[in-house]
């Protein structure tokens, strides 16, 4: 199965300012140019600020469909926020790949996704967080994440090199035994309350 990279985004950790309080996230992405390096940690110009729930060497580069950015553009909209940020570009989801034509309905743990010159495995869906509905602007966006199941998925580095916007990619099935959905719901039981 053939899938495009949409965008390619980092972000230097910072504090943000969530309910009230000052908060260190990376959640912000923005756009990268040309080929970016990825090592065993991720992308070599991202960081992640909390490292108990992102980042390391199962969670280091994380991949979002660039099909639901509709969907999060409408909640938005119906959730009453809006203004200078109403595009939602790449790497609003805190994403660092958006990639195009690889939903997770056709993601299983273990896949592989292969680059030109970088390859990456499947290890678990997104759950989402607090600082997820902080950067949607509304606070039922993790409810709705849970409920649909546009969570994106995680992914490790099998062989480092470089990825950048535009390139093409593979992807390779792997074992089959668990889906990104199904992993996902067997997490999100405390988000749908």
């Amino acid at each position: 199965m053939q899938f495009k990279v949409m965008g390619v985004q980092a972000a230097k950790a910072r504090r943000v300012m969530i309910s009230d309080r000052l908060i260190a996230s990376a959640m912000f992405k923005t756009a990268v140019s040309g080929p970016v390096r990825v090592g065993a940690l991720g992308l070599e110009v991202d960081e992640q600020a909390d490292l108990s729930v992102h980042g390391g060497l199962e969670k280091a580069v994380y991949a979002y469909p660039s099909e639901h950015y509709g969907y999060w553009r409408q909640q938005r909209q119906d959730a009453g926020v809006g203004g200078i940020d109403d595009a939602l570009l790449p790497g609003a989801l805190g994403e660092n790949l958006t990639l195009h034509g690889l939903l997770e309905t056709d993601v299983w743990v273990g896949d592989v996704l292969q680059f030109s010159h970088l390859t990456l495995r499947v290890t678990q869906p997104r759950e989402p967080c607090f600082k997820f509905n902080a950067s949607m602007g509304f606070n039922q966006a993790s409810k709705r994440m849970a409920q649909t199941g546009y969570c994106g998925f995680y992914l490790s580095v099998d062989q480092p090199g470089t990825v950048e916007a535009g390139e093409e990619g593979t992807l390779v099935p792997g074992p089959r035994r668990a889906s990104i959905p199904e992993r996902f719901k067997a997490k999100l039981f405390k988000h749908l309350r």
